[in-house]
């Protein structure tokens, strides 16, 4: 069964928006070239008729714009070029609902760095999803995955907890189904970096986390 996306009114939280400050390191086992041009390209590819939405790179912080009568497509900004920013980011476009889609970083508002104990675990909860389709993302891309806290200045890491969810969330969504648009898109990366399943269950491991 695919799941659905999430409609505004199914949606009761704080968005907290994940900043790349460096892009993760790629596997050590993987030979290709990994450039963010590449996944705009695939993004673009796949959405800019039918979602009127493009990948764009080079933002000193990462942002969702929705159209506006002066714009012709609604826009997901990535930080500068990495690569990480880019998967991560698509992935909370997927995670949106139609109506959050409408609203400039889809309505949620920023807490920033440096949470509280309480706040982190709130961001910890929202975050699963998306960092779990931001898991399967880098599958298709042969690259390596890793886990986000963001929350440098609290000296707060990602928990077990946080870290066992996801692995739940991701073996979830590989055995019953990805929403549409993470689903195509996964493809489109698989198709283009050469892998061949990357809903394939070996591929993920609590212990990659």
């Amino acid at each position: 069964m695919v799941a659905r996306d999430t409609d505004l009114s199914d949606l009761q939280f704080v968005y907290m928006v994940f900043i790349c400050s460096s892009d993760p390191l790629i596997s050590t086992s993987s030979k290709k070239n990994h450039c963010s041009g590449d996944l705009e390209q695939c993004f673009n590819t796949c959405f800019i008729s039918s979602e009127k939405t493009v990948l764009v790179g080079g933002g000193e912080e990462p942002e969702y714009l929705p159209l506006t009568q002066n714009d012709e497509f609604h826009r997901i900004v990535f930080t500068r070029d990495y690569f990480a920013s880019a998967l991560h980011e698509v992935a909370h476009w997927c995670v949106a609902g139609a109506e959050r889609r409408k609203l400039p970083d889809y309505g949620y508002w920023y807490a920033p760095d440096g949470r509280s104990a309480l706040q982190q675990a709130e961001f910890e909860r929202v975050e699963v999803k998306p960092q779990a389709m931001e898991w399967i993302f880098s599958v298709a891309c042969d690259y390596r995955f890793r886990v986000s806290a963001d929350n440098l200045a609290a000296g707060l890491g990602a928990s077990d907890g946080f870290k066992a969810n996801i692995f739940e969330q991701a073996r979830h969504y590989c055995v019953n189904g990805l929403p549409r648009r993470a689903k195509e898109f996964t493809l489109a990366l698989a198709a283009h970096y050469g892998v061949e399943n990357p809903f394939n269950l070996a591929n993920y491991r609590l212990d990659r986390l």
